[in-house]
């Protein structure tokens, strides 16, 4: 197998080495070059031939969004993940980097780096394994996919729990028959070193059926639920969204708070329709789109004039919070059959249950394809358990909620 070659763009010397311990202990994928600055970046770009770049934003010479630019003139197509500050100037800045092609990002942690790097290690495995992976095979690689680095993930975090435990001895089986992590109390010892041999691939399932409750109405409203892959993901959507959509659309983006009021910022300079952070007691217009704000549930409240959206703090679901889950159950309640829910790109299985919920209720569902998923998992999961109507791809996304909402506006 190929490994994922990864180049590191980072002023600091300490996070270059932090970064690529992180990701040469991880098994197929392995840090190319480091950098740090932009300029040195593009110098090395040629004879290393990275599958994907870790950028950080404040650098000297050439800083990630000059870097970002560069790249885009010299037409450059390798994946650039930010790793980015929590600060709301950093927000502002990420979100510009993502206007100027970076694909993503993870925000560094606060504190001792140093002491807190291993917070942010699965997300970043994660999103070199679903970026990186994918540009590889594209210039014909073998790498594995994106499961065997997830599943890679929780057997690091389960030794670390177990070695915490003060647990001592290895023993041979390590796996549950199902491919999944056993916790440090179901086999009491240590766990070996993770290796390729003891992955278990995830097979496909055919698809549950689900018997609606009542035939679909008219839809009243959109809700779409996405995480990995989905700021690149929305803003190609939502750029060909008709401009006299008659529905308001609600949006679950998985996203840390204090990026996502720059983020519907962003989405509104491309969207023909209105797209704000939504805000507790927002009245629910036609023609908007309200997005999630980090750290926030967003549910439905009915009203008798117009529906109003709340925000809650209530526990993550799914580990997320905001999670598709719950504005899931909430429009599921209170819209029944005449909702449109679509569950698109991400890690995992937030959404796919409570979109089952929707399709029992008799609402119309979507979800984004394999193919054009950057993770196949969440709207994998809605359509193994039935809840997803139709698979699209991204291409044809905008264009099937159109073409759903105008010909059923009316029922």
């Amino acid at each position: 197998m190929d490994d994922i070659q990864v180049l590191v763009c980072d002023d600091s010397a300490l996070m270059r080495n932090l970064i690529s311990r992180v990701v040469d202990s991880t098994e197929g994928m392995k840090v190319c070059a480091t950098a740090m600055n932009g300029r040195f970046c593009l110098q090395k770009i040629p004879t290393t031939k990275p599958d994907i770049i870790i950028l950080d934003i404040e650098m000297p010479e050439m800083n990630g969004v000059e870097f970002l630019r560069e790249r885009k003139m010299q037409g450059i197509d390798i994946p650039v993940l930010i790793l980015s500050s929590v600060a709301t100037k950093g927000a502002a800045v990420t979100m510009q980097c993502l206007e100027l092609g970076a694909i993503d990002f993870i925000t560094k942690p606060s504190g001792s780096v140093s002491n807190n790097i291993m917070s942010v290690s699965a997300a970043l495995i994660e999103r070199i394994a679903s970026y990186g992976s994918r540009y590889a095979r594209r210039k014909g690689k073998n790498v594995y996919p994106t499961d065997f680095f997830i599943q890679q993930t929780k057997y690091k975090e389960a030794e670390l729990s177990v070695k915490k435990a003060g647990l001592a001895k290895p023993q041979p089986s390590t796996l549950k028959p199902s491919g999944e992590i056993k916790t440090p109390l179901e086999h009491k010892t240590e766990l070996p070193i993770f290796s390729a041999s003891i992955w278990k691939p995830s097979k496909p399932k055919e698809p549950a059926i689900i018997k609606a409750e009542r035939n679909p109405g008219p839809i009243e409203i959109v809700a779409i639920g996405i995480s990995t892959g989905g700021p690149n993901a929305l803003r190609e959507m939502l750029a060909k969204i008709d401009p006299k959509f008659p529905r308001p659309i609600l949006i679950v983006q998985h996203m840390p708070a204090g990026f996502t009021k720059e983020f519907a910022n962003s989405l509104n300079r491309i969207c023909p329709l209105e797209v704000k952070e939504a805000e507790d007691g927002d009245l629910i217009h036609p023609g908007m789109v309200y997005v999630a704000p980090g750290d926030f549930h967003i549910v439905v409240e009915k009203s008798t004039l117009c529906n109003v959206i709340r925000l809650s703090k209530a526990d993550c679901r799914n580990g997320h919070r905001p999670s598709a889950d719950v504005m899931f159950e909430s429009v599921a309640k209170i819209y029944q059959n005449r909702a449109l829910g679509v569950i698109m790109t991400g890690m995992g299985r937030d959404g796919a249950e409570q979109l089952a919920e929707m399709r029992r209720q008799g609402a119309w569902t979507l979800g984004q394809d394999e193919n054009s998923s950057v993770v196949y998992g969440m709207p994998k999961a809605g359509w193994e358990n039935g809840a997803v109507q139709k698979q699209v791809s991204l291409d044809n996304m905008a264009d099937e909620i159109n073409r759903l909402v105008k010909e059923h506006a009316n029922g």
